[in-house]
């Protein structure tokens, strides 16, 4: 309590507003939490976005289309964590018959697949995986933070990197075509790269996730393939999804919320020991750490960003770690690396999840060990390192998603983090580092924790204080 009273006094005590001292003293913007909107953002979009994150998050009806077979139903059932927009540990199910005799890859999509969706409304439309597939694997959700941001990258910049790849490696770009018309554009979302545009994953989830047909899917999925089951089971008329009374669909709201959430915060954002050893054992040559910078789109707010997703939105060989699914140019070994950015919060990891049941650093070891193909260099310089080096490569990925000021890694700054912060506040002099868990207090990065970084702290300050 006393600690609390400490903070408490402190902000009594400010004869300037935390937002003034800031801009006098040139505190830097505090980083958007996980589930913000992108800073910047004019009223209508902000208002968009806000009204989108209703829509994602609100269950969709029979009469409104759900189904008739479906995974979840809404889009916030499986990106929920740690808040809406994010990831889960909700696995779908992929299935197919290996390639054997000459004859490639069948996904079986006579028979409902390759996506076997979980749910029906109706029983006698429960789908199961046929028979006949001898490859059945799991796909967890993926993260929709920064959407809006990756569709935004220049594709030149992608190329680039397929272009001029690093040593030991051979990524593969893959281009498709947005489900709203217009050119071929550089995949960059899913698992084997099918999606280029915030659109065309709303889209394709709401058809394929909880059965919304539309205007640019307008035809419900057949359970196992039998048509005559699936005109059994829809109760609402193709297609489902329509105008509201401000004239935007759900696949539009849908849209908004995802291309409107903010990239995750990184904390510290640069200096960490822990990158060093990531890039220098290999890990950056795919999980770029460099920076990119998003083109001129038609909003302001997403134009001209810098960002850091850590990846280099292509394909690779996996090895054994591939999913053993074909999906256009990817192959059963192939998949597309994934971003980083959040990834402070995740419990499973990689695409099956496998990596899981333990703490952040047990998950880390496992996935890392996992990585085979192209990584496999990558993953025995990992396992070449003391244990105190890996650790530091570990802490630099536990930064990825941690909020300024966050102690606890809860996603938000209350009390509870005061608690640990008060007693490292000794600046203006410190010896602070990036690798010093209290540097998520030094959002000015100077080394200390003082009066500038208290006056971001309460602006981040969330929750009562007494």
């Amino acid at each position: 309590m006393s600690r609390l009273l400490i903070l408490g006094a402190s902000v009594a005590l400010s004869a300037t507003a935390p937002a003034a001292l800031a801009m006098q003293c040139g505190t830097p913007d505090i980083q958007p939490r996980m589930g913000d909107p992108v800073a910047g953002l004019s009223q209508a979009e902000l208002d968009r976005f806000e009204a989108g994150a209703v829509v994602f998050g609100t269950p969709l009806t029979l009469a409104e289309g759900l189904g008739p077979i479906f995974n979840d139903v809404s889009c916030g059932a499986c990106h929920s964590q740690p808040t809406l927009g994010g990831f889960s540990t909700f696995a779908v199910t992929r299935f197919g018959v290996a390639a054997a005799g000459g004859n490639p890859f069948d996904p079986l999509a006579s028979l409902g697949g390759s996506l076997l969706q979980l749910q029906a409304t109706d029983v006698i439309c429960q789908e199961v995986v046929p028979v006949q597939a001898d490859v059945v694997i799991q796909r967890l959700t993926p993260i929709c933070n920064g959407l809006g941001l990756v569709e935004s990258i220049v594709d030149a910049d992608i190329l680039d990197r397929e272009t001029n790849p690093p040593a030991g490696v051979s990524g593969l770009s893959k281009s498709v075509q947005p489900l709203e018309g217009g050119a071929m554009r550089l995949a960059r979302f899913g698992w084997k790269g099918d999606v280029a545009t915030a659109f065309t994953f709303s889209a394709d989830a709401g058809l394929n996730e909880i059965g919304l047909t539309s205007t640019f899917l307008p035809v419900d999925n057949a359970p196992n393939g039998d048509t005559v089951l699936r005109d059994m089971c829809d109760t609402a008329a193709d297609p489902e999804d329509f105008a509201d009374g401000m004239g935007f669909t759900k696949l539009d709201r849908f849209t908004d919320f995802q291309r409107f959430l903010a990239q995750p915060p990184q904390t510290p954002k640069t200096g960490m020991t822990g990158e060093s050893r990531f890039n220098s054992i290999g890990c950056a040559a795919c999980h770029v750490s460099t920076t990119y910078t998003t083109g001129v789109v038609a909003e302001a707010a997403l134009s001209g960003v810098d960002i850091k997703p850590y990846s280099d939105y292509l394909l690779h060989d996996m090895g054994s770690l591939g999913d053993g699914i074909v999906s256009g140019i990817a192959t059963e070994t192939e998949m597309m690396t994934r971003t980083l950015w959040g990834l402070a919060f995740r419990t499973s990891l990689l695409h099956d999840g496998r990596a899981t049941g333990g703490t952040f650093a047990d998950n880390i070891r496992s996935s890392i060990a996992s990585h085979d193909g192209e990584a496999l260099a990558s993953s025995v310089a990992f396992a070449a390192l003391t244990v105190p080096q890996q650790d530091q490569v570990i802490d630099f990925l536990q930064s990825l998603g941690q909020a300024e000021f966050d102690w606890e890694r809860d996603n938000d700054v209350d009390e509870f983090d005061w608690f640990f912060l008060e007693p490292e506040l000794t600046g203006p002099v410190g010896s602070l580092t990036p690798d010093d868990r209290a540097s998520v207090a030094d959002i000015d990065v100077d080394d200390d924790f003082d009066m500038v970084d208290f006056a971001a702290l309460q602006r981040a300050f969330s929750g009562n204080l007494f």
